[in-house]
């Protein structure tokens, strides 16, 4: 089984009647899943790539941290608001106080804030692995146990599925005994994400390890998250590794239609998009519109925008000073109006398909003290751990 490049979400026990993948009683057709992804799977972001994909495939929210949520943070509580077409509204949760995250979980079942609850045990970033959460957590399978014991008894009847890194490092590599927990302790579905918390988004993405937890817990999908940046990677690696689904995170990072593109692959019903730089506009300018709609205000969606425009842009040929231009837009005017001056007759161009995101690698991760002297050694992790503020 040949490692290789080519993301991260849940799925399901049951197959809906066709074949597929299904995520409790909601079908994933094709098997595509959108990663959370900080600061980016807002309300907006999900909404354009719903509708690249016809609607079709599982778009989900981007971090919410499970102490924010329990009181009811405004911050977390704008980031949980949901489009009424999305449906089902898939949640991803992060917290390390099993008893907090029991509370979220209640609190989201009891009113009806999410249909689906996806646990994030996959973030490298160190304010994350500091308090021993995201990717440090599966090191403490008792904790891990006792987080997802929670999670499944308080959703009730909501599936609950988990997001995970092969390990800390190659020194203390989790995610086959992770699997297993998740499996006795009732999770509906897994998605690795084929890297370290140590490589952070460097190196190539180790698909081996996506086919031999498909193998260790054949009981539950396995979903395949990592160096996915075409719909032909995404082909490939169900192929290569007998996973059940893919989740897409940083290739579509100002490509929202690449969800279009992994519906036409895996319908067999066309080839990839390729739009010029006048449709790459159109959508960058739709872009900021929904943001400023969903924050209620046109300035904070644009400057909200701008941390996309590079990666909208990514291999067109706009000089460097339109490029800093654009990036300091303050309104959709200004941003139309700069987009209007490029050469918009521009064709897609050969290889902006390719890496766009992060893609470096870090090699040390920041952990609480002692956290790696016992695997089965709580002590320390408590409510205060966790962290107060959701969107990562």
């Amino acid at each position: 089984m040949p490692a290789g490049p080519p993301g991260p979400g849940p799925a399901p026990a049951a197959l809906p009647s066709g074949g597929g993948l299904a995520i409790g009683p909601y079908p994933v057709v094709p098997p595509v899943v959108l990663a959370p992804m900080a600061g980016i799977t807002n309300a907006p972001f999900r909404t354009l790539c719903r509708e690249f994909s016809g609607g079709k495939g599982l778009f989900v929210s981007e971090m919410i941290t499970t102490r924010a949520l329990v009181e009811r943070n405004d911050k977390t509580m704008q980031l949980i608001r949901f489009d009424a077409s999305e449906t089902p509204r898939s949640l991803q949760l992060y917290g390390v106080d099993p008893a907090t995250v029991g509370k979220a979980v209640r609190m989201i079942a009891d009113e009806g804030l999410a249909d689906h609850i996806d646990l994030n045990f996959g973030c490298p970033v160190p304010k994350v692995t500091r308090k021993g959460g995201g990717s440090a957590l599966p090191y403490k399978r008792h904790l891990l146990r006792a987080i997802l014991r929670e999670a499944v008894t308080g959703a009730g009847d909501l599936p609950v599925t988990m997001k995970m890194r092969k390990g800390i490092d190659d020194d203390h590599i989790t995610y086959l005994d992770a699997g297993r927990i998740a499996v006795e302790e009732g999770v509906t579905a897994i998605a690795l994400h084929g890297r370290t918390a140590a490589q952070h988004y460097g190196g190539t993405a180790d698909w081996d390890a996506i086919a031999r937890l498909k193998d260790h817990v054949p009981e539950i999908p396995v979903l395949g998250n990592g160096d996915i940046w075409s719909a032909a990677d995404a082909l490939r690696m169900v192929r290569e590794t007998g996973c059940d689904g893919v989740v897409v995170g940083r290739g579509c990072l100002g490509r929202p239609w690449l969800f279009a593109d992994l519906v036409a692959a895996f319908e067999g019903t066309g080839e990839p998009a390729a739009p010029s730089l006048e449709r790459v506009a159109a959508v960058m300018v739709r872009h900021a519109t929904l943001l400023g709609e969903w924050l209620g205000d046109e300035a904070r969606g644009v400057i909200d925008f701008r941390k996309h425009v590079a990666w909208y842009l990514k291999g067109f040929a706009v000089g460097s000073e339109m490029r800093k231009r654009l990036a300091i837009s303050s309104s959709l005017a200004e941003l139309s109006e700069g987009l209007a001056e490029l050469d918009l007759a521009q064709d897609w161009p050969l290889g902006a398909d390719g890496p766009r995101g992060r893609t470096s690698g870090n090699n040390r991760v920041v952990l609480p003290d002692g956290w790696l002297k016992d695997p089965y050694d709580c002590a320390g992790v408590s409510e205060e751990a966790e962290l107060d503020t959701s969107g990562g």
